[in-house]
């Protein structure tokens, strides 16, 4: 939480904010990658990736503005080599090649480089793709250590008028191109065959069963003659069988000279494919090319329950579907980067395969580029989940390089949003803006709405230590009174002081007698509620069934993750079950968009007025991987990268369980049952907090008593803890 940072932000060290550049004899083990501008290639990626949503063969393309690389760029380094280097060079696109200030002139394939310092700049241009380069020699290597610039010398100032400037050169982009090979543009998620599990026949065609969600590319095998096949798509049965208004389809033309083996070119999301084809056309089966992105399940959780097991497992899957090139919201629909979704992505994900690439990539892609214009996504919300996404990575990465390299597009996108403030410094939806919030029959979302407020609370205070760790003391000083006096605003206004309830909405300065859920349990995990008023909050509002029910897995994520917060573990397991076990009842093999008990049959299908409209795939639908990890193993980091950190399990009436959580480098592996712990830890120094209704015993460390039934025992790297206890 970000208000329990002024514990370890004084002992930050100063932060330089550029990494050395120069490039000593010791470094040239350093392995030579692709380099770009930070945030081009996530910008392009993302435009293609976003473009492919289709419905029913039409080009369904973002509602939102779509930026482009930059066409120019410098990239920049300095050395100093023991010996005469022969550097290959690779670029995407025409350069320019400098060294120490003088042209070279042509396109060399490779350069001889003196013993000595040297300065090198390439000046590449791409306009069709983004301009990248990747430089091979024996010290002297393309790698995260050098420095790139757009050519920008223009900034403005705050009456609005140009300044020149110098340079502004910024850390280059990267990922994992590390062959001259492996060309950026060339990016491609990995593919594997998959067979079908039944094919059953059906009016004039085959139906086609894989067996649970997946995604990926039909391919016909034995294909023979000339005609017309179609393939109308379905993550259910009856999606798949109603060609008329099934979501998405493909209808494919062979002339005779085909290959007998046929793959699709269009990924698509399906469980069910049925196959129509014209008299003229025989084929022999139907498979499938399953595509991914390759990742590692890091995290682990098994309990004595079986259902609960089943429900991580398939989160897991969920989980793993929607991360593609991106942390994407559904894999049918919407296939977009939504930022309330991703921001929801990157806690499943710390807690699964902790891969802070896809975090990046996803955070810059989303950001896109100056000048700001409009919210992420067009969402107010989704701009300001954006701000505490980048937080979030810096608390559990310990990574402050994406903090030094967006800043300036952090600071311009808390402009924007600042100034759409209204006269009494609340956020209030103009002409453009969408308040989401959530999908929620009844949900008023006008005016000055508490929500909102609270979630820019929480972004300001994200800016506060990002401005730190940036060098910016004026800024950080600046956000520091922004959030104070926004959260006394915020209370002023909203909380009933009678009610002990955090309202919802002031329209015109009128307060609205409205009480939801929304900032109510966000006021619980952000913290911003003392003991008493998080109590009140739980009883009146939480668990009152008479206040406005949410049906979506989306806001389900934050209404247990209060509930957790408030030590209601037992009661949320028991949610879960419900939740996630009935969509597992009705046949889900991936969890959806949304789930309502209430409702039946195909009514489970239908959303946004069409009949399959819903995604049953959707990402937020994952969320009891985060519940699990961080409220039932208990660990969560309490400083960046996991260099401190607490492990605070609780059953909640299960009688054990067991599990793992992936840190920077390395994981927190815990075991809970009624009478003992056993934790080991790979990193880092935590803290084991535990209640026992008698003395605990252990067989490594000291036991600290806190209060009535209450331990603790701090957790060293790579040793392995036994305590044994009572539970109450």
């Amino acid at each position: 939480m970000l208000n329990r940072f002024s514990i370890f932000k004084l002992l930050l060290v100063l932060i330089i904010f550029f990494p050395s550049v120069s490039l000593s004899a010791q470094e040239k083990s350093k392995e030579a990658t692709w380099i770009w501008y930070p945030g081009d290639f996530e910008v392009w990626l993302s435009n293609k990736m976003q473009v492919r949503r289709t419905e029913r063969e039409a080009v369904f393309p973002p509602l939102w503005q779509y930026y482009s690389p930059y066409a120019l760029v410098t990239f920049q380094t300095e050395v100093d080599i023991p010996k005469p280097d022969e550097v290959k060079i690779f670029s995407e696109g025409p350069f320019q090649l400098l060294l120490d200030g003088v042209q070279v002139y042509g396109q060399p394939k490779s350069i001889k480089i003196p013993a000595g310092k040297h300065k090198i700049s390439f000046k590449v241009y791409n306009q069709e793709v983004l301009p990248a380069i990747y430089i091979s020699g024996q010290y002297v290597k393309s790698d995260a250590s050098w420095k790139v610039t757009n050519e920008d010398k223009l900034w403005i100032d705050e009456a609005g008028k140009a300044q020149q400037s110098g340079t502004p050169w910024v850390p280059v982009g990267s990922w994992n191109f590390n062959s001259p090979e492996s060309k950026p543009s060339g990016f491609k998620l990995t593919t594997k065959p998959l067979s079908a599990k039944k094919a059953e026949k059906i009016a004039g065609g085959e139906l086609v069963d894989f067996g649970k969600e997946t995604f990926g590319y039909i391919k016909i095998h034995g294909l023979k003659g000339k005609g017309k096949v179609a393939l109308y798509y379905g993550e259910s049965r009856e999606e798949a069988l109603d060609s008329a208004k099934c979501e998405t389809l493909d209808h494919l033309s062979f002339d005779g000279n085909q290959s007998e083996t046929y793959t699709n070119d269009g990924s698509k999301a399906f469980r069910y494919v049925q196959v129509q084809a014209d008299a003229g056309v025989k084929y022999d089966s139907i498979s499938m090319l399953y595509e991914y992105l390759p990742l590692d399940y890091r995290g682990a959780f098994k309990s004595s329950d079986q259902l609960l097991n089943k429900i991580w497992d398939v989160s897991a899957y969920t989980m793993h579907l929607t991360a593609r090139e991106f942390f994407i919201d559904g894999i049918k629909r919407d296939r977009w980067v939504w930022s309330g979704d991703a921001y929801q992505s990157y806690l499943m994900n710390y807690y699964l395969f902790f891969d802070s690439p896809s975090v990046e990539r996803t955070m810059s892609a989303l950001r896109g580029k100056d000048p700001v214009t409009a919210h992420v996504n067009i969402i107010m919300d989704y701009s300001l989940y954006w701000f505490v996404g980048v937080y979030d990575y810096y608390l559990h990465t310990g990574d402050t390089k994406f903090i030094k390299t967006y800043y300036p597009r952090m600071k311009s996108l808390m402009d924007f949003c600042l100034e759409r403030r209204n006269k009494n410094g609340f956020l209030e939806p103009l002409e453009g803006d969408w308040v989401f919030i959530d999908w929620a029959d009844g949900l008023p979302k006008t005016g000055e709405v508490s929500f909102e407020q609270m979630l820019l609370a929480r972004s300001l205070e994200a800016m506060v230590v990002s401005a730190e760790i940036a060098g910016k003391n004026e800024d950080q000083k600046h956000y520091q009174k922004l959030a104070a006096d926004l959260k006394t605003n915020l209370f002023d206004v909203f909380w009933d002081k009678k009610e002990n309830v955090m309202k919802h909405q002031r329209i015109d300065g009128k307060m609205q007698n409205i009480v939801t859920r929304y900032a109510n349990m966000f006021g619980i995990f952000f913290n911003y509620f003392t003991e008493e008023q998080k109590q009140s909050v739980k009883n009146k509002v939480l668990l009152n069934k008479d206040v406005l029910q949410i049906t979506t897995p989306y806001m389900r994520f934050y209404e247990l993750e209060a509930l957790c917060a408030m030590d209601e573990q037992k009661f949320v397991l028991n949610e879960i079950r419900d939740y996630w076990g009935g969509m597992l009842n009705l046949g889900a093999t991936s969890f959806w968009e949304k789930y309502d008990p209430k409702q039946s049959g195909k009514e489970h299908l239908e959303m946004y007025g069409r009949p399959y409209g819903k995604s049953l795939c959707h990402a937020w639908g994952a969320s009891p991987i985060y519940l699990l990890g961080k409220y039932y193993l208990g660990v969560k980091p309490t400083a960046p990268g996991y260099s401190e950190y607490e492990i605070k399990p609780n059953l909640g009436g299960l009688k054990w369980m067991e599990g793992k959580v992936p840190t920077p480098n390395g994981e927190v592996a815990v075991y809970c049952s009624t009478k003992e712990i056993k934790v080991k830890a790979g990193e880092g120094e935590g803290k084991l907090i535990f209640k026992s209704a008698s003395k605990p015993k252990t067989n490594s460390g000291t036991i600290t008593e806190l209060g009535k039934n209450r331990y603790q025992l701090i957790v060293k790297p790579n040793v392995e803890y036994l305590v044994s206890y009572k539970a109450i």
